[in-house]
């Protein structure tokens, strides 16, 4: 099982920036998919963005223009560039790893990293 850690979370104004970072414990080529989620208190999470293994990337409507995913595959990481932040970002930003197997996909997630975006 992979270990995924999540750092970068933290609090900031509106407008501001923030930098989040997953790193695997192994290569990140193993995986089919990597990707960042948010989840509000009471919700489901729901997809941030993503990044394929071909390099890849799809965002949510909502962060479109403004969230960057990107990896560095020689330190086995997956950021996540957040600028023009707005409180409703305010969430926990999970990173998630998907791997394709003969038993269908496996996801693996980090603890989560709290992101808090004041008005």
């Amino acid at each position: 099982q992979v270990q995924l850690v999540e750092s970068g979370g933290g609090l900031v104004q509106a407008g501001g920036s923030l930098r989040l970072s997953c790193a695997a414990s192994e290569t990140i080529f193993n995986f089919n998919a990597m990707g960042w989620y948010r989840q509000y208190p009471g919700k489901q999470r729901e997809s941030v963005a993503g990044i394929t293994r071909s390099g890849i990337t799809n965002y949510a409507d909502s962060v479109k223009g403004r969230f960057t995913i990107s990896r560095d595959i020689a330190k086995n990481t997956v950021s996540l560039q957040m600028i023009s932040l707005k409180p409703e970002d305010t969430a926990v930003y999970y990173c998630a790893a998907d791997r394709f197997s003969a038993k269908g996909l496996e996801r693996s997630w980090g603890q989560g990293t709290p992101v808090t975006v004041s008005s």
